[in-house]
């Protein structure tokens, strides 16, 4: 008898040990795969340019831009190594600012998955979950609402193109690790601009087994694996995968400021022979890897990832004063490793990182906005209120609301529409 309950014992620990394991590699992102001191790429703004307001006009585009993992002090690190203290990044240009707070609803703490649903849908949910609300009901994403308006529709991240961020704009699934099946979603889903890593993911296709690329292809899209490729294009939909998982962020691949200005590009162009003549479109851009320095406390990565961003940021800033008629977001969806600012013990002039933790935390982030209907996105919200306010400056009502259940249509080889 005292056997068998030792049996039973470790039996339970090993079990648990493993089971602690799995989660741990789930939260395990890869480090800087160059060089992460390089920032040669930033270009500051011009030391009193700032961005001015815009009114009298209505929506026809919407940027929305998240720095994943991203706090006011990774803004204010990025900040200092660059511009100083007195200093301004491109995001902190912008006329309008705001607080957002950033819980889940089983969680004070969220995750990227929680989070997403709450920013794209409009609705708290547990963590780990994409597009269904807690009471078990799918929400449409406000991407997916304007496509069935006839908005052009894009998502551009340095992760997989599959991973929570992403996917919560289009993909509705109980886990956030299921990306063969959140891939599958975002090919029925039909959104025109996909630029990001994870092309494993779309090497088959959930339950199908079927090759997505194959499939997108046939579907209409054009599908591009390097910068050279996605630099030629004039024409979408397109699918761009340019890593097996996430990006390395690091030549020969596209930066995220390089993915976005095409994607602006390709989601504008009046071209008769895409759907719409004179489009309108909703682009998502995510900076994903300043999350995963923020696991690593990596001060160096960091400031690059968040740079890497804020050059992204200023390619939707720089088509947005042009345009005139474009609403510039640019917010967190929570702040990851504690970051906290003191003093630098060497240069009192300065500040020094200060890293407390390896996960996120619940701290509230900022909220950054320019274009028609900016002025909404002042004071302090909750991050379901981001995408209600978006709705209702493009006319979509009501929302949130109900996503009716998606038909698989991996098989379908028709143009899109």
């Amino acid at each position: 008898m005292k056997n068998s309950a030792r049996l039973w014992f470790y039996f339970t620990v090993l079990v648990f040990s493993f089971a602690v394991a799995v989660s741990e590699q789930t939260f395990v992102y890869p480090p800087a795969q160059g060089d992460a001191k390089e920032i040669s790429f930033y270009k500051a703004a011009p030391a009193n340019w700032t961005a001015g307001r815009v009114s009298g006009q209505d929506v026809r585009n919407v940027i929305f831009c998240i720095g994943d993992g991203m706090g006011t002090n990774e803004i204010a690190l990025a900040r200092q190594k660059v511009v100083g203290q007195g200093g301004k990044l491109w995001m902190e240009r912008l006329p309008i600012a705001g607080l957002v707070r950033t819980f889940a609803a089983n969680h004070a703490v969220t995750d990227s998955a929680a989070a997403v649903t709450a920013m794209a849908c409009g609705v708290k949910t547990k963590n780990g979950t994409i597009g269904i609300g807690t009471d078990n009901k799918t929400y449409a994403s406000i991407l997916e609402v304007l496509s069935k308006k006839g908005w052009r529709t894009g998502l551009a991240a340095t992760s997989s193109i599959t991973h929570a961020t992403p996917a919560g704009f289009a993909s509705h699934v109980s886990s956030r690790g299921s990306e063969e099946e959140i891939a599958e979603q975002m090919f029925n889903n039909r959104v025109d601009v996909l630029f990001g890593g994870g092309r494993k993911f779309w090497l088959s296709a959930g339950s199908h087994g079927s090759n997505l690329l194959i499939a997108a292809q046939r579907a209409g899209y054009y599908i591009v694996q390097s910068r050279e490729e996605m630099m030629k294009l004039t024409s979408g939909p397109v699918l761009g995968l340019f890593a097996d998982n996430g990006m390395t962020t690091f030549a020969p691949e596209p930066s995220l400021a390089e993915m976005t200005q095409k994607a602006i590009a390709l989601l504008s162009a009046k071209n008769k022979d895409w759907f719409v003549p004179e489009p309108k479109f909703f682009l998502m851009v995510e900076g994903s890897q300043i999350d995963w320095a923020g696991h690593a406390n990596d001060t160096d990565n960091s400031i690059r990832q968040t740079l890497l961003f804020d050059m992204a940021v200023r390619e939707a800033i720089e088509f947005a004063r042009m345009d005139r008629s474009t609403l510039v977001i640019v917010t967190a969806d929570h702040e990851t490793g504690g970051l906290l600012l003191p003093e630098d013990k060497n240069n009192a002039s300065k500040v020094a990182a200060d890293w407390n933790f390896k996960s996120h935390t619940g701290a509230d982030v900022a909220l950054f906005a320019y274009g028609p209907g900016a002025e909404e996105f002042a004071g302090v919200m909750d991050n379901t209120d981001i995408p209600k306010k978006i709705a209702k400056l493009t006319g979509v009502s009501p929302f949130p609301q109900e996503q009716p259940k998606m038909k698989p249509q991996i098989s379908q080889s028709a143009p899109i529409k």
